[in-house]
């Protein structure tokens, strides 16, 4: 991984791009993702440099595991747990410049995974078209959703949502940050614990003696936790 140029991330989808309709190539690739590469120690050091993937491709692994597996979200969970442990560490500095010293250490460090390896709206994998279908299967991510819609939509980035709210994802945090528009960084913080407190709580809530121990406020903060690391618009067009 090391001493390759990186590629940018996208930051959003083109307008006429559905952006959570996954091409048989992207589904192939999660498929084998969820089976277990996901633990493989180089992609997982990718997936820290970049906070997990690009905006697309994030909600897409979210969407699948949701659709493969009914809802079970064991993997993501603690992906995503790790992540904000990270956000968490990112936002303890004190001192001068509290804010600019923050935001280097929330700036991604890689390219989206999916996206390095070329994968897009376009490309071709090898998977029965059956599967394709089931992997493109938004019912369970909203499904989840909505039974926690009232957790989640607290987290919700004013940016992305274009409201009056002073909730930002990290990529916003980062460009209101360098604009000079935010130097209190205490609501983003306190944002943060939030959403690792609960996340913490869900991803333990796999674990044998802790099942049935996570409450709906808890597995929003996976929903809490995507869209603070990639971006908001990509879920928000799939709630509509």
């Amino acid at each position: 991984m090391r001493g390759r140029k990186l590629k940018p991330q996208p930051m959003e989808m083109p307008p006429h791009e559905d952006p959570l309709t996954l091409s048989a190539g992207e589904i192939h690739f999660l498929w084998w993702f969820i089976q277990g590469s996901i633990m493989s120690p180089s992609t997982r050091e990718q997936l820290w440099d970049g906070w997990g993937m690009c905006e697309r491709h994030a909600w897409g692994f979210i969407s699948v595991e949701a659709a493969f597996r009914e809802g079970y979200l064991h993997g993501p969970a603690v992906l995503y747990e790790d992540l904000m442990n990270r956000a968490r560490a990112a936002f303890d500095i004190r001192g001068p410049m509290q804010a600019r010293r923050s935001m280097r250490n929330i700036r991604a460090r890689g390219p989206c995974l999916m996206c390095d390896m070329e994968y897009g709206p376009h490309s071709k994998g090898s998977i029965e078209t059956a599967r394709v279908q089931e992997g493109r299967d938004l019912s369970e991510l909203r499904a989840l959703a909505l039974k926690t819609a009232s957790y989640w939509q607290k987290a919700l980035c004013g940016r992305c949502a274009g409201k009056d709210s002073p909730q930002r994802c990290r990529r916003h945090l980062i460009a209101d940050i360098s604009r000079g528009r935010i130097s209190d960084l205490s609501p983003q913080t306190a944002l943060v614990d939030y959403i690792a407190k609960h996340i913490k709580i869900y991803a333990r809530s796999f674990c044998h003696g802790y099942h049935g121990t996570q409450t709906d406020e808890d597995m929003a903060a996976l929903i809490s936790a995507v869209g603070w690391c990639t971006g908001w618009k990509t879920f928000l067009s799939i709630m509509k």
